[in-house]
């Protein structure tokens, strides 16, 4: 089939505009990596444009020696794998009653669900609520007060809609009831709607700043990105005040900037990591909930 000069124009134009989104994208992520891994004398003397310049992994050596780094990496990573596998098993309880038509609530709930995306009692009202119940100061005020996602919910919800009823009918008439039709036929068969419903609570767990803000003053329980944060903010004063001895000697030699850049790489390498083994169900998981005309 030959394709008109329209056609060509058009996926032109397309691909022009994807090839420029990706540059701008993955430009600044190059350029920090590179700054990170670059000498010193390269990052003053502005040398770095996109590749490392003298290599140099002074800064990596500095920041990962830094003891509250690690805690605070401990404290993420509780809270994403706690957090997500809290949210997965609560968003399935939650979808599969309100994806079933012969559920009598199924309506009113589906209508106090969406309500609760578009209206809420604001913040004030959810601290009182967070110290009252004696969450405040707990690894638990990271993952109750965003147990359910609503949107999260509905996607999961027409996951399980756009299952045959006849599957499970006849697992009912096979003396199945509803624990068994979740776990067993509704949950298997949308294995990559939950594989994107994973990596976005995950990436929503481990880049959670704000409630650790709000709920967390005891900084053993700060996750990374609060240490992040103090980082990039106060400009690596705390890191170099608190090593001491040799370390502190060569802390007078590392730049600022590198410093900053090297945590930033540090915090989001989990998450770059685990993103390919999920990729293959990212689109194919979405479309599994979507709307058919």
């Amino acid at each position: 089939m030959v394709k008109s000069w329209t056609d060509r124009s058009f996926y032109v134009l397309i691909y022009s505009i994807v090839l420029i989104a990706i540059v701008v994208t993955l430009y600044p992520f190059i350029y920090v990596v590179s700054i990170s891994m670059s000498s010193v004398e390269a990052i003053d003397n502005k040398l770095v444009t996109l590749f490392p310049v003298d290599f140099n992994f002074d800064g990596y050596k500095m920041v990962l020696g830094y003891s509250e780094l690690w805690k605070s990496y401990y404290n993420t990573v509780w809270y994403t794998v706690v957090g997500t596998i809290f949210n997965l098993v609560a968003t399935c309880l939650a979808a599969y009653p309100l994806s079933r038509k012969k559920f009598f609530l199924r309506r009113k709930l589906n209508f106090y669900i969406a309500f609760t995306m578009y209206f809420s009692g604001g913040l004030i009202p959810l601290y009182m609520i967070i110290t009252e119940l004696g969450l405040y100061n707990t690894r638990w005020a990271m993952v109750l007060p965003v147990l359910i996602s609503t949107f999260n919910v509905m996607i999961l919800r027409s996951a399980f809609e756009n299952i045959p009823n006849e599957i499970f009918e006849s697992a009912n008439i096979d003396g199945a009831k509803d624990f068994t039709l979740l776990f067993r036929i509704a949950i298997p068969l949308t294995k990559p709607t939950l594989a994107v419903l994973t990596l976005y609570y995950a990436v929503s767990h481990w880049n959670d700043f704000f409630n650790a803000l709000l709920y967390l003053g005891n900084s053993e329980l700060q996750p990374l990105q609060i240490f992040l944060r103090r980082v990039l903010i106060m400009a690596s004063p705390e890191i170099m005040q608190k090593m001491g001895g040799e370390t502190a000697a060569k802390a007078l030699a590392v730049s600022t900037l590198q410093i900053r850049y090297v945590s930033i790489v540090v915090s989001i390498l989990p998450i770059i990591t685990i993103y390919p083994f999920i990729q293959k169900y990212f689109v194919r998981g979405i479309t599994l909930g979507a709307v058919k005309g």
